[in-house]
């Protein structure tokens, strides 16, 4: 298949881009970091670059939970005005096949259990507990302790922030492209992706980054809440490949399927940042107590459906991943 692959100069495009080619496909990349114009926001640049197109994997958005809600007009135009228009020239065009870049965000905080009330859904947390250093959710009906659980993809949608925001709506936008036009879309729900040519220094990278950042400069990474906040760090590598395969499988016409796309290993940011420091022979990470509106406290999915449904298998461990990443290469912000 020819695929174009929005964002492929990118992190996570560039290794879609070299799965797809080790894979026989021929992948084209459209990005603003290679090429003058080639913004999704450009219909005339898109509808250019989507000419003699099988597919396209749409990984071109702007990431991360940002500085402030000031950011939230520039969330909106790239996430979702860019989505808006690729989508309608993909219309035009008569390109039927698509794999976006969705993400773990839009389920807010994760699956958790009460012993008296079964499965809940807490609300976003108190600023009163965060600045107490009261981090754990509580059941919303009673108040009792909770337990982290794995999310499903049919769980309810609750974005807590304008990141977040964008990527649901994304999703959104997408199916309704299927249905207008008979066309096959797949949203891949991304953990925390890390690895080789993560940005560097920016406010909008994932805490790998941060960590390793920090790292390169001498310093401690500095762990925000108690450290204990559940992830599924999955490697860039293991992502890439899932694009591929979506985009050979295909789905079914005129929907939208959605597949969360994790290591199904969840660890503590704190346990990634001392794996870090540890394989990069750093200082140790410092636990802060500080906090992030917007964060959520635990967010790890079952990847179950990805795997049965498509094969997809995580070939990169954490510990493993971690040792290699320690001094794997960044690039800059």
């Amino acid at each position: 298949m020819r695929v174009l692959v929005t964002g492929g100069a990118g992190f996570i495009g560039s290794h879609v881009v070299e799965a797809l080619a080790e894979r026989g496909h021929e992948p084209s990349v459209f990005d603003v970091r290679t090429e003058a114009g080639a913004d999704v926001r450009n219909p005339e640049a898109v509808g250019r670059a989507l000419a003699g197109i099988d597919a396209v994997c749409h990984q071109a958005a702007m990431v991360g939970l940002g500085t402030g809600f000031a950011d939230a007009p520039e969330y909106v135009s790239r996430n979702d005005l860019g989505t808006a228009v690729l989508l309608a020239a993909m219309a035009e065009a008569g390109v039927r096949r698509l794999v976006l870049a969705g993400s773990m965000v839009v389920y807010g905080e994760g699956r958790y259990t009460c012993p008296r009330h079964g499965v809940v859904r807490p609300g976003p947390r108190a600023v009163a507990d965060l600045a107490a250093g009261r981090f754990e959710p509580r059941c919303p009906v009673c108040g009792a302790e909770v337990a982290p659980g794995l999310v499903r993809e049919d769980a309810p949608a609750d974005p807590r922030n304008v990141y977040a925001a964008t990527k649901l709506a994304q999703e959104h936008l997408a199916a309704a492209w299927a249905r207008a036009t008979g066309g096959a879309a797949v949203s891949l729900r991304y953990h925390n992706v890390y690895g080789p040519g993560m940005p560097r220094d920016t406010p909008y990278a994932g805490v790998a980054s941060f960590f390793r950042s920090a790292l390169a400069r001498g310093e401690s990474p500095r762990v925000f809440e108690d450290g204990r906040q559940r992830r599924d760090f999955v490697h860039v590598r293991d992502v890439a490949a899932a694009n591929a395969l979506a985009l050979e499988a295909g789905s079914a016409p005129g929907a939208l399927t959605v597949y969360n796309t994790g290591s199904g290993e969840p660890h503590t940011v704190g346990e990634m940042a001392a794996e870090l420091a540890a394989a990069h022979g750093g200082p140790a990470p410092v636990v802060t107590g500080e906090y992030r509106l917007g964060d959520v406290r635990h967010i790890t999915a079952d990847s179950a459906r990805l795997r049965a449904e498509l094969g997809w298998r995580p070939r990169v461990g954490f510990r493993a991943g971690m040792r290699r990443f320690a001094d794997e290469p960044l690039r800059a912000g």
